[in-house]
């Protein structure tokens, strides 16, 4: 399709949105793109649909079909309410849950989306005010309800905002219900076939009554009181960055016996602005620096933070030079499986039949704990609907220690079935005093890990490329890192390689195939080196962009050789990227 076609069908497509079934601020909103002789603002609105996914959707906010707006996010409501009716016709009265974040428009959104449920028939629990994502899934299962939508766009700029589908189990939808719902929402054609007047009998306001029993629950998750009870008084620093983990974050941390919470004032303030940051994600330095410097003006060596919706955690700790430094997704995973596991050990409550979950993509530092310790390791795609999927499988038969993935999420608890910041920062607080018992903070906590279970180092790369030319050269990369593999990394050989696409996994020594065990295939390629270096490469579901994950190991001759083995790892991943062709 040419530019003049492009446009072309941009303004029919627009034009429609002009009718007296749009509202009058919408309809201002598409006339000004209109008339605007810069159409790119008009394209970009119009030139296709924000397509619901497997997550459900996420996009920019306005006017026009690939827009976040009353009318996109109402076409998912009404597409997901026809596919709970026709999945739970038997049910007597279907139920769900409705959240949100403190994103613009999240709070109208939820609402609309709660009248649509009620317009269908549908019993709608809808949260009085902003709530962590992770409550939004304890809610669903402590209600028993069938489903849930939570309306926020994660740690995404303030120009986005998001709808997140939960079914039943209080798990992101997967096979066959997300394919199905997606089904069910592409054929919600027309404005007219959406139900907004709303059933106000059928909504009902929840808050304190299911915010006492989560975060009674998160208590629930404690191993060692007694040290809590000790170092009740510990410097922790901790920030929302404008989010709901304020919450309920702070009666979290007093539940668990922690009176000494730092607050970094300017933060709490919940503003979908995210007015003192950048971007407000926890995994970049800029988005921790307000708290970095209220640590150094308290003498605080622990700093934490959560996304808008609180479901990742940031975590930073002071080394042995006083200098604050950002505590990576993997070392935040491998940390809390340490201390479950070590301290199930020290409990004398491991019998075999526990377990934890990573990703393919997060270290395999922790497989080496997990074997260490008699616990079983489950690896699984990325993101925390798979996580789900394995804990699904394994009820009843085997009892869950934890699961993450090295994007800074974790979730300790079976009550809730999404990465949740606010169990994973209270139990890091824990951790915290746990270790001071032994005379450690995080800091060194860290690297008696390394000590005990082998070095290394993990650092993740984004090749960006946009456009249909950028979603070609993609698909060209993928498909030659498959036909032409390398044949070593940093001057190790490639030993194996393991294809997600086909799940085959081949021995490069000896020719050998076996079968991945995966519920079903995925776009990820993995090569593993003879010096035990795994590479992980897949291209962005979301995003125009292909990602690198880099895992190198290295010999740590002491703890105080600490420092310069990472600077040796650094260099280590320099040349991996290197041999890869990615700059």
């Amino acid at each position: 399709m040419n530019n003049e076609e492009l446009l072309k069908q941009c303004i029919d497509r627009a034009e429609k949105w002009l009718g007296p079934q749009y509202d009058e601020e919408t309809r201002r909103e598409v006339k000004a793109l209109l008339d605007n002789n810069d159409h790119a603002g008009l394209i970009d609105a119009f030139y296709k649909d924000l397509e619901f996914g497997t997550g459900g959707l996420r996009g920019i906010m306005g006017a026009g079909t690939n827009r976040m707006n009353v009318y996109t996010v109402g076409a998912a409501t009404q597409g997901l309410a026809n596919y709970l009716k026709d999945c739970f016709k038997d049910e007597p009265q279907i139920s769900v849950v409705v959240g949100h974040d403190v994103r613009n428009n999240s709070r109208k959104f939820a609402e609309m989306v709660a009248n649509i449920f009620s317009a269908n028939g549908i019993k709608v629990y809808l949260f009085e005010g902003c709530r962590p994502t992770p409550e939004v899934s304890f809610a669903i299962r402590h209600l028993g309800c069938q489903s849930g939508v939570n309306i926020t766009a994660s740690h995404n700029p303030k120009e986005y905002n998001g709808y997140k589908a939960y079914w039943s189990d209080g798990a992101q939808m997967i096979a066959p219900h997300d394919v199905e719902t997606i089904a069910y929402v592409n054929a919600i054609t027309s404005v007219d076939m959406i139900k907004f007047e709303p059933n106000p009998e059928l909504i009902q306001i929840i808050g304190k009554d299911v915010d006492e029993p989560y975060l009674d629950a998160i208590h629930g998750l404690s191993l060692d009181p007694e040290a809590d009870r000790k170092h009740a008084d510990m410097k922790i620093v901790y920030t929302p960055i404008h989010g709901t983990g304020s919450t309920l974050m702070y009666d979290s941390l007093a539940k668990w016996g922690f009176q000494n919470i730092i607050h970094v004032p300017e933060q709490d303030v919940q503003d979908g602005n995210f007015p003192t940051v950048v971007s407000p994600n926890p995994e970049n330095a800029e988005a921790m620096s307000m708290a970095i410097e209220k640590a150094k003006a308290t003498g605080a060596s622990l700093v934490l933070a959560s996304d808008p919706d609180a479901d990742r955690i940031g975590l930073v700790v002071r080394d042995k030079n006083g200098n604050y430094q950002l505590v990576n997704g993997n070392q935040i995973v491998m940390i809390f499986l340490y201390y479950l596991i070590t301290r199930n050990v020290e409990l004398g409550k491991i019998t075999g039949k526990e377990y934890c979950v990573k990703t393919i993509v997060t270290t395999e530092t922790i497989k080496r704990i997990a074997d260490a310790n008699n616990v079983i390791c489950y690896d699984c795609y990325t993101g925390f609907k798979w996580i789900a999927d394995v804990m699904r499988n394994q009820e009843g038969k085997q009892r869950y220690l934890g699961g993450g993935e090295e994007s800074y999420g974790f979730l300790a608890e079976t009550f809730c079935r999404d990465k949740d910041s606010v169990s994973a920062i209270s139990l890091m607080c824990e951790i915290a005093a746990w270790a001071a018992e032994k005379g450690l903070d995080i800091y060194e906590l860290l690297i008696d890990i390394y000590e005990k279970y082998g070095f290394s180092r993990e650092r993740g790369v984004s090749v960006v490329r946009p456009g249909k030319t950028g979603a070609d050269e993609i698909v060209a990369m993928m498909k030659n890192f498959r036909e032409n593999p390398p044949k070593e990394l940093a001057g190790s050989p490639v030993v194996a390689v393991k294809d997600y696409s086909d799940l085959n996994e081949r021995n490069l020594a000896t020719g050998e195939v076996t079968k991945l065990n995966f519920p079903t295939t995925s776009n990820v390629l993995q090569f593993f080196t003879a010096a035990g270096d795994k590479i992980s490469i897949r291209p962005s579901g979301t995003e125009p962009k292909i990602k690198f994950y880099i895992e190198v190991r290295e010999d740590m001759p002491s703890k105080e050789a600490y420092e310069a083995t990472v600077a040796k790892a650094d260099a280590h991943i320099d040349q991996v990227l290197a041999d890869l062709g990615v700059k």
